[in-house]
């Protein structure tokens, strides 16, 4: 880290080309230090779509203390009111944002409450589970493939292929099919990034269109497998119906592939750049690890929730209407929680990182999945390409809440 003394005037966590350079993790410790709870004035553009009484920016909210507490205050916050996305490419109408409800991650309860009910039925421990000896096959597979090759782009060959196959194998999608689902989530965050073309509306037509196609030809012949569980009536519940279903498959695109293929792409990148902790992992495996590459990656940097009453964090009192930002980025950081935070421990105990969304309503659903990925890609890596190495600095996502890499060129044996 670079020592700065003061934030400079007008700085935005959000913009994307300050998290282009990388994450802001110096004016994340200041704002700890000095402002935890800080109000950040935004440009008309950037406030479009969300209510009026948002009023024109946000505050930041830093230390870990307030983004776990507020994670966990479905009374007093709220992720329907704005929806918990904090930034978009360009002007959106209030319609948009509305619209938005129907996915889990932008709704309050009592709908949130139904709806996870129902999503739920494919995230048990056991449905995980029961993927176990399928993904140490395809992980394994996916890292042989990549050593035959000799040398690649780490982020696409590896990181995104593994959770690909995850989420193709576990709401029955073709594998020919999965490389659909990478390019329409490429394209959904593609706003912000010159490097990705193509139209986000258009991509969560496909997505939505695909999704709905899924859904009908289970109702006329059910599998064993997520599809069937969700859009089918189960021990009284209701199923999804078809919005409902197809928005979950776009979330699932978005945050079951991005999230995971950044994780893996920031860990094994934090591997390389201290090749004692690598080490450590061939040889011991520590159960830890995971945590630490999660925490380390932190793959959403921020999510927003809208306050339903006038509420004080940390002595500052945010009003019934304004928006919190709960910079997990920030949080994970933070080294009132974490000893030494900048070193990547992958034996760290009590590690309560929070990239996981805190530990409240909106706790990652698909955590457990996650978990068993980085697990076993890195068990695959160690096993089967244990002479990996760098062979340029990682290529960064421009966006201004996804901590993402777009290349990590390396020679894998």
């Amino acid at each position: 880290m670079t020592a700065t003394d003061v934030i400079p005037e007008g700085f935005d966590f959000t913009d994307p080309d300050v998290n282009l350079r990388g994450v802001p993790h110096d004016e994340f410790r200041l704002a700890r230090q000095s402002s935890p709870v800080r109000w950040v004035e935004q440009d008309a553009e950037m406030t479009s779509g969300f209510a009026e009484e948002a009023g024109s920016g946000y505050f930041a909210v830093t230390r870990h203390e307030d983004v776990t507490a507020i994670s966990k205050d479905s009374k007093n916050w709220s992720t329907a009111e704005n929806g918990a996305i904090i930034r978009f490419p360009g002007a959106m109408l209030r319609e948009q944002i509305e619209l938005q409800r129907v996915i889990l991650i932008n709704q309050d309860p009592p709908e949130h409450t139904a709806t996870r009910a129902i999503i739920s039925r494919g995230f048990t421990p056991r449905s995980i589970n029961e993927l176990e000896e399928t993904m140490i096959a395809r992980g394994e597979g996916i890292v042989k493939a990549a050593v035959e090759r000799g040398t690649g782009n780490f982020v696409e060959e590896i990181a995104a292929e593994l959770p690909l196959q995850a989420i193709a194998d576990l709401i029955g999608v073709p594998q020919e099919d999965r490389h659909k689902l990478f390019d329409w989530s490429n394209q959904m965050l593609a706003g912000e990034d010159p490097d990705f073309a193509g139209n986000q509306d258009v991509a969560a037509a496909e997505i939505l269109g695909y999704a709905m196609m899924l859904a009908a030809d289970r109702k006329e012949n059910p599998r064993d497998d997520l599809i069937t569980k969700l859009i089918n009536a189960h021990k009284g519940e209701r199923g999804l119906n078809d919005d409902e279903f197809g928005y979950f498959v776009i979330l699932l695109a978005v945050a079951g592939n991005e999230t995971t293929r950044n994780a893996i792409s920031h860990g094994m990148n934090a591997f390389l750049d201290n090749p004692e902790q690598w080490e450590t992992w061939k040889r011991d495996r520590p159960a830890t690890m995971v945590d630490e590459v999660v925490r380390w990656a932190t793959p959403v940097n921020v999510f927003q929730r809208t306050a339903l009453d006038d509420v004080e964090v940390n002595g500052v009192t945010i009003r019934k209407g304004q928006r919190a930002a709960l910079f997990y980025a920030s949080a994970n950081f933070d080294e009132t929680v974490f000893e030494d935070p900048f070193r990547f421990d992958i034996t760290r105990e009590n590690n309560v990182q929070v990239a996981f969304g805190g530990h409240g309503a909106h706790y990652c659903l698909g955590a457990n999945l996650a978990r068993q990925e980085i697990r076993v890609i890195f068990n695959a890596l160690a096993d089967h390409a244990p002479d990996i190495a760098k062979l340029a600095d990682p290529v960064r996502l421009r966006h201004s809440w996804v901590n993402g890499l777009k290349e990590l060129q390396v020679r894998y044996a």
